[in-house]
């Protein structure tokens, strides 16, 4: 067994419960769950029907908020971008859009859109997405390559917590959750592609590709 991240194959437990086994790699610091555990591509579908995304939804938005905001404040008048994971009732990108954006929406079970990847986009947000990757390396180097030259990528999931905590976090028990990105890890990816990372409150984090 490897890391789906950084592929390096020193590895600890992190955590067990009476459903899944916690793995943490000992360089980039994520912790995952290692694939005996995933759910079936059905009961995962199954999982996300059940969120009730709307774009009408104050709360939802103001949720929403705590990427969108720091994200406008620095990209470029009618930015072009892609919201990975866009999940059922997609809000983010509404958002974007009535303030003079233009984004396309990526999800395997509610966006299935392949032709995505061919395109290179000035910012790309991934909301509560990087927690359920199988592949995350794979996934995060596509969309990096995607991104453009002075771009932004947006990144919204809740940050992992150290072990005393972990135990009892609630995160960790949705079974679609996977791979949980520590303070660490993201400095770690910020190294890997040479990038200015900003940490904007307790789950967003901004890469900045130069």
């Amino acid at each position: 067994m490897a890391c789906p991240l950084c592929k390096n194959r020193s590895l600890s437990s992190y955590h067990r419960d009476n459903r899944r086994e916690y793995i943490q790699c000992q360089m980039c610091r994520l912790i995952f769950v290692p694939s005996q555990y995933f759910l079936t591509e059905t009961d995962e579908k199954a999982r996300y029907d059940l969120h009730q995304n709307n774009p009408l939804d104050v709360r939802y938005r103001q949720f929403l908020g705590r990427l969108f905001h720091p994200m406008i404040e620095r990209m470029k008048p009618k930015s072009y971008g892609l919201d990975f994971g866009a999940g059922p009732g997609p809000t983010l990108s509404v958002m974007f859009e009535e303030v003079g954006h233009t984004v396309v929406l990526y999800d395997p079970y509610f966006a299935y859109n392949p032709d995505v990847w061919n395109d290179r986009y000035d910012f790309i947000t991934a909301t509560e997405v990087l927690e359920h990757l199988k592949n995350p390396k794979e996934d995060l180097e596509r969309l990096w390559g995607c991104l453009k030259q002075n771009g932004y990528l947006g990144i919204m999931t809740k940050r992992a917590l150290e072990p005393s905590r972990f135990r009892s976090w609630h995160y960790k028990d949705d079974e679609t959750h996977i791979c949980f990105f520590s303070h660490f890890t993201f400095k770690w990816l910020a190294k890997s592609w040479n990038a200015p990372l900003v940490f904007c409150g307790d789950d967003v984090v901004i890469f900045a590709k130069n």
